[in-house]
């Protein structure tokens, strides 16, 4: 009785891992009942509302403006004055115009149109200056990877006046304006308007110098 005793509680503990493996290979083996949402599924995909050429006129140079116009040197009947950003207002503006940059550089990176319909920029003419959309377009599409830097280094610009506004240091604002310059320009020159080059300035200036003679 006492071998009996020993076996019975042994054959009811093996029955009950049985019973728990079965269990737990079910659990393992069963699928959820639905997929999380991916993130476009969850946001929905980035539809451009206007064209590279609006985006720019409309959102992308006004807010520059907000870090260009904070600096610089303004003749009046006193004299020479220095314009510069003094009170928390006067940075606020900077940096709203320091983070709308660097938000809305991203947005170049949605597909769009670059200019709107039956708008061909300067591009018609023997000495046109400025490419068509169309040629822009083939531009970015045999190199995205200019593009896109061309994007990163207007993004880093911005970052770097941010971080400025942070300190509030006048004379970094005055060298970093200089630079978020040069990163539009370098675009514009790229994409826009590769027609106006050094040779075209100096062409300009001999014009200007032969009808005020």
């Amino acid at each position: 009785m006492h071998s009996n005793s020993v076996a019975l509680p042994q054959l009811v503990a093996s029955a009950g891992s049985l019973v728990l493996a079965v269990l737990v290979s079910g659990c393992s083996s069963s699928k959820p009942t639905a997929d999380p949402p991916h993130a476009s599924e969850l946001w929905g995909e980035l539809k451009p509302v206007v064209s590279v050429k609006e985006l720019m006129k409309y959102m992308i140079d006004p807010v520059a403006d907000n870090v260009f116009n904070a600096v610089g040197t303004v003749v009046t009947k006193d004299g020479v004055v220095d314009k510069e950003p003094k009170t928390d207002e006067d940075w606020e503006k900077i940096q709203i115009g320091a983070i709308s940059l660097a938000e809305g550089a991203y947005l170049l990176k949605v597909p769009r149109a670059f200019a709107p319909p039956g708008d061909l920029n300067n591009s018609t003419g023997p000495n046109a200056l400025e490419l068509s959309p169309d040629q822009i377009a083939a531009k970015v599409a045999r190199d995205p990877v200019e593009w896109n830097a061309r994007i990163e280094t207007l993004r880093n610009a911005s970052l770097a006046v941010l971080d400025i506004v942070k300190q509030k240091d006048v004379g970094a604002l005055w060298d970093a304006g200089e630079i978020l310059d040069q990163a539009c320009e370098n675009c514009h020159r790229s994409y826009w308007y590769p027609g106006e080059d050094a040779a075209f300035y100096r062409r300009l200036r001999r014009r200007l110098e032969e009808f005020h003679k």
